[in-house]
């Protein structure tokens, strides 16, 4: 029996060492002579293979009509040359694949994950779907109609909208604050043929990447993309170039989206948040974590644990190439709307006031680092970790360093960092409630706009 703990807990502490030394696995990186760029990792321990391909698509090149990319995604796999929408699905199924394909705000492309047994049948799907979609149109006018219904019930549901009026809010004009998912006006506007140019305009090989995970030998691998996609030719690919938004305010202000139904009061509050590859990601993430990052965060305790005004509340920084958000999120009854808010400014008041000390952040310390490794787990997650280096332009250095930047982080560190990316005046207020129940209250946090949850758009 003592023999059987000592291996239990032995094992533990090997877990702990591995967790602590996370690295990210050997990889290889070549670019085809089309321009795609093409990330090999082996990963022999489950015979899976996982794949993420994408492309300079994202809904930041809609233009002024919103919705575009993602439709554009959603109908790669509405046919192809080879294949229509039903036996791309009845294949991939038959062998527990998974094919999906996916549009955010500045990239699209797709992720696939299935058996190696069943890889060359699975990369002649991905491939069809990639290089010889057909956007076909009946199949597009289906996933329209569909659409257009699920745009209508998400302004039903507060939580899922809030953040496209909150991006609008703060982004104003740049691109950012396009609404990936579109709006009922401008989703109904657009045609098959429309996501045919799209595709053609932003699916370039030059600003594209593929990256291919799991039990294969890197060798054979490279001559089985290489066949399958350097004769792929596409349009030249744009290069746009884009000046960081200001997200600097000179005065609080508030957004008052009324639903007159609403017996909840759903908000954010925030304001100018980090760019995607900020040097002092680390440092605030482990700020995050105290403020509103876990269940235990300042934020839950006040406003959920201690006060009972609300099911839970949190914090996070939304991340982009070019800029970033910092939002404080959570919903209260229309009657305490103005506590919640309260309470949610003195919590945040008092991380700058009072600060943290040595136990309070070697708790978040051990958090964040417990956290960090299970995010790599998976082939999945790591195939994703490739396109994102591409998409954002970092490296492995990013993941190395991770933990030993953790480790690194001191309360004077942390209280410069505080002051630096936690917003504390000229707060941005988006609130979606009862306007009649909440809006003399609210007046004392910043100048009031208002519209209507019902009306289209955001």
């Amino acid at each position: 029996m003592k023999n059987i703990f000592f291996l239990f807990f032995a094992m533990l502490a090997v877990n702990a060492v591995a967790q602590n030394n996370f690295k990210v696995p050997k990889y290889e990186k070549f670019t085809l002579k089309n321009g795609l760029t093409i990330y090999l990792m082996e990963q022999h321990e489950v015979p899976l293979i996982n794949v993420s391909a994408v492309f300079d698509a994202g809904a930041m090149n809609d233009g002024d009509r919103y919705g575009l990319s993602s439709l554009t995604a959603d109908a790669l796999v509405f046919g192809t040359q080879k294949y229509t929408k039903p036996q791309i699905e009845e294949m991939t199924d038959f062998v527990g694949a998974t094919l999906n394909t996916v549009a955010g705000k500045e990239s699209a492309g797709l992720t696939s994950s299935f058996a190696a047994k069943d890889q060359e049948k699975l990369f002649d799907i991905i491939q069809q779907v990639l290089m010889y979609p057909v956007f076909d149109a009946t199949e597009f006018d289906k996933h329209k109609q569909r659409t257009l219904l699920e745009l209508t019930q998400q302004k039903e549901s507060p939580r899922s909208v809030i953040g496209n009026y909150f991006n609008v809010f703060l982004f104003k004009s740049f691109p950012y604050a396009t609404p990936v998912g579109g709006t009922k006006s401008t989703v109904e506007k657009i045609t098959s043929a429309d996501v045919k140019a799209f595709y053609k305009s932003n699916y370039t090989t030059g600003r594209g990447a593929i990256a291919v995970v799991g039990d294969f030998k890197t060798a054979d691998m490279k001559k089985t993309i290489t066949a399958l996609f350097s004769n792929w030719k596409t349009a030249e690919s744009r290069m746009v170039k884009r000046v960081a938004p200001d997200l600097e305010f000179d005065k609080s202000r508030v957004l008052l989206v009324n639903k007159d139904d609403a017996r909840e009061t759903t908000f954010l509050i925030g304001g100018k948040g980090i760019d995607y590859n900020s040097p002092d990601y680390v440092p605030v993430l482990v700020m995050n974590t105290i403020l509103g990052g876990r269940f235990t965060s300042w934020l839950n305790d006040a406003l959920r644990v201690n006060s009972g005004l609300t099911y839970g509340a949190g914090s996070r920084f939304s991340r982009y190439k070019y800029a970033g958000t910092f939002a404080i999120s959570t919903f209260t009854k229309n009657s305490t709307t103005v506590p919640a808010i309260d309470m949610a400014l003195s919590v945040l008041d008092s991380l700058h006031k009072t600060g943290i000390n040595e136990e309070i952040l070697a708790s978040a310390k051990a958090y964040v680092k417990g956290d960090f490794p299970p995010e790599y787990e998976s082939a999945g997650a790591l195939a994703r970790l490739l396109t994102d280096m591409f998409v954002y332009n970092f490296d492995g250095n990013f993941i190395n360093t991770f933990q030993s930047k953790v480790d690194g982080l001191t309360t004077a560190q942390a209280k410069e960092v505080i002051a630096t990316y936690f917003p504390k005046n000229n707060l941005q207020f988006v609130l979606i409630g009862k306007a009649d129940e909440i809006r003399d209250q609210v007046k004392k946090y910043g100048e009031i706009t208002e519209k209507q949850i019902k009306a289209d758009g955001f």
